[in-house]
């Protein structure tokens, strides 16, 4: 796999070419005029501490900010993403993958190196056709697979990295395709977001046993099960997943206990306390 890395993706949308995507995808009359019309005779400056700069016309790019940008820029890329797709691809199932693209985070997927080489030349290629430029000194390239293979990729005349590991959408995938250390790491956040929760106040002695629970559930949860739907687990593994979270959560109740005045102590341990029970049996 490889993980482009696109340069100054929102501000290298090419207008022009935005317009034709969008008659292309049915986007016409009325509405594709009053999408322009959010473009024209755009204009910007540079401030600098308290200095301003005089407007000056702004020809290429998304406006930043404006909630429409986003559908704007998926429409774009998925036109750049449909042209560049060949016979390249890894299987799922009925359904053969060839990218995966977030927002302006795209990864290319192939079964061997050559035809990932393909898919990233061709990808290359539609982007420049499209106003877009891969950042190849920030791309990288990835092999799934339980021993090392090597893996060589050239764009742009330079040989992307090849690395062990890559964060992709607050994702930690390795090259072993394990996720053991991504688990570590949901597991030492959720730890950190309790301790922040407790050295802030944020949960107290006056808060109910409901708003506690809700907050737990809101916060905790969330940040300890980010991304679990690709966790692969046996039964085993994920009882210790659950003994080690709670672990983790006493050790952080001891810790408040310990580090707070007797009273505020008590209350924040009692809190605490009252969360990590439902640690194992609600995760």
């Amino acid at each position: 796999m490889c993980f482009v890395d696109l340069e100054k993706a929102f501000d290298r949308v090419s207008r022009g070419i935005l317009w034709e995507v969008l008659w292309e995808y049915g986007v016409r009359g009325p509405l594709l005029r009053a999408v322009r019309s959010l473009y024209n005779r755009s204009r910007s400056l540079v401030c600098i501490a308290s200095c301003k700069s005089d407007l000056f016309p702004v020809h290429v790019g998304l406006r930043q900010g404006c909630p429409l940008s986003p559908v704007l820029f998926i429409v774009f890329m998925d036109r750049i993403s449909r042209r560049s797709q060949g016979l390249e691809g890894v299987r799922f199932g009925d359904h053969r993958i060839s990218s995966l693209i977030f927002a302006d985070d795209v990864v290319l997927l192939a079964p061997s190196s050559l035809d990932l080489q393909h898919a990233l030349g061709h990808f290359a290629a539609e982007c420049e056709a499209a106003g877009m430029r891969v950042s190849t000194s920030k791309s990288e390239a990835m092999v799934l697979d339980r021993k090392k293979v090597a893996c060589t990729l050239q764009g742009g005349g330079e040989v992307l990295p090849q690395v062990e590991e890559f964060k992709y959408l607050g994702v930690l995938f390795t090259s072993e395709g394990r996720m053991d250390r991504e688990i570590d790491r949901r597991i030492g956040a959720a730890a950190a977001v309790m301790r922040s929760m407790y050295r802030s106040g944020v949960v107290n002695k006056e808060l109910s046993r409901k708003a506690k629970l809700s907050i737990y559930q809101s916060i905790y949860v969330p940040t300890l099960t980010y991304g679990h739907e690709l966790w692969v687990m046996t039964k085993r593994f994920l009882t210790n997943y659950a003994q080690i979270s709670a672990q983790k959560c006493d050790r952080t109740k001891r810790e408040m206990s310990q580090s707070s005045s007797p009273d505020h102590g008590s209350e924040r341990g009692l809190c605490v306390s009252e969360m990590c029970q439902d640690l194992s049996s609600g995760v």
